[in-house]
């Protein structure tokens, strides 16, 4: 194993050993988590110094230039986890720039207005908006006793798409379990060895679209294909150890939010909610296949008022009342959703995490979108599940398609 991603994989380590869940899986030489297990509890300031140290030696390194841009952007990124540990102050933007090298901001409310007002086309009648949002959501609910058969039968469907389209190793399997209170609607560990365990939240039925959605972004073709593809490439035929760890809180992340996000309508496209249906319907659940799709892509639309809630809590001296106003407003969300979505961004761990969803969702759409004529939404996304490709190089993949354009223009 090459020294400098040796040391890498042992400052992620340590790191995990003072924040727990910052590792997101590893699956590498037991022998260096053993080490790391053994140490004294670290010391974030001397984690920061050897982020620099290793990062410092990367430019003299005989690794091939992409290992070294991807490694630099992690690198950097756990200097900051390892400086906020320390106590070092930093807005909360200044600390998603660090993490997932991305600008985040306000957007308008009148932006939100214009998809309300498009939701209040969809669904007609009388009585406030929110109201009927909650009850579309009611009509379209998984109920938790049903849920883990209802997904399993989607996961397994998608499973032969994903299979047939991208590709997966023989022995890969997902397992899913349902869990109770947890901030978020799912949860992919991948274990190594092609396997993932995926945890869901017996409330994640009544979100909109949740099934294929949720499926298709944690295992197919989402986050477990992903890691499965890269294990087998990067990591088995590549050597490419760095990619036997995932650590919440870096650039990589972005990118792996984003392309999950993307990956029900690289496996499914368009016509997936009447798809969704039919397999539901099997298994005894009804709901309102093409309506609940068209609703899905509005409610894309409003993910940013997270982002909204992150900064008005960090940044701009809110409180928690006030974030969750602005979620049940412009989100349309009743009460206990808005207060997972609060609990999720309030979390140390995980609130910068919770742009990656809008912000990851916005900046791989547009990289998909900026594909070259002839080339398939599949096909790039399976460039995706294969490469570890940064925000820097997507932002500047979709500038260069810019440019191209404005250039035939002329």
């Amino acid at each position: 194993m090459n020294p400098l991603v040796r040391d890498y994989l042992l400052l992620g380590l340590r790191l995990g050993r003072l924040v727990d869940g910052l590792v997101d899986c590893y699956y590498g030489d037991p022998a260096l988590r053993d080490q790391v297990a053994a140490e004294p509890p670290p010391d974030p300031r001397e984690l920061s110094r050897q982020a620099g140290r290793t990062l410092a030696a990367l430019g003299d390194s005989d690794l091939e230039p992409a290992r070294r841009r991807y490694l630099t952007a992690q690198l950097a990124a756990l200097r900051t986890v390892a400086d906020r540990l320390a106590g070092t102050p930093m807005s909360f933007r200044d600390e998603v720039r660090a993490y997932f090298d991305v600008d985040v901001t306000r957007t308008p409310p009148e932006r939100y207005a214009a998809v309300h007002d498009e939701i209040d086309a969809l669904l007609p009648g009388p009585g406030p908006l929110a109201d009927r949002v909650e009850e579309f959501y009611r009509r379209n609910t998984v109920p938790p006793e049903r849920l883990h058969r209802c997904v399993q039968a989607v996961s397994d469907a998608l499973r032969e798409r994903t299979r047939d389209r991208f590709g997966l190793p023989a022995t890969e399997r997902v397992e899913y379990t349902v869990v109770r209170d947890a901030p978020w609607n799912a949860y992919n560990r991948y274990l190594g060895g092609f396997r993932s365990a995926v945890a869901l939240n017996a409330a994640s039925g009544r979100s909109v679209a949740a099934l294929p959605i949720i499926v298709a972004h944690e295992s197919y073709p989402g986050h477990h294909t992903e890691h499965c593809l890269k294990e087998a490439g990067l990591v088995r035929d590549g050597g490419q150890d760095e990619h036997t760890i995932a650590l919440v809180d870096t650039p990589r992340c972005l990118v792996t939010e984003g392309l999950a996000e993307a990956a029900v309508d690289a496996v499914l496209g368009p016509g997936w909610g009447e798809w969704t249906a039919g397999i539901l319907a099997g298994e005894g659940v009804h709901v309102e296949g093409e309506r609940v799709e068209r609703m899905r892509g509005l409610i894309v639309r409003l993910l940013p008022a997270r982002v909204d809630a992150a900064l008005l809590l960090h940044d701009e001296g809110g409180d928690r009342a006030e974030a969750l106003a602005h979620l049940r407003r412009w989100m349309l969300l009743p009460p206990d959703r808005a207060e997972q979505m609060v609990t999720f961004a309030a979390d140390p761990l995980w609130r910068a995490y919770s742009v990656t969803y809008s912000e990851g969702g916005r900046l791989v759409d547009a990289w998909l979108a900026a594909r070259e004529p002839g080339t398939s939404l599949a096909d790039r996304f399976d460039t995706l599940l294969r490469e570890p490709l940064l925000p820097s190089q997507l932002r500047a993949d979709v500038a260069g398609t810019a440019e191209t354009t404005k250039g035939v223009c002329r």
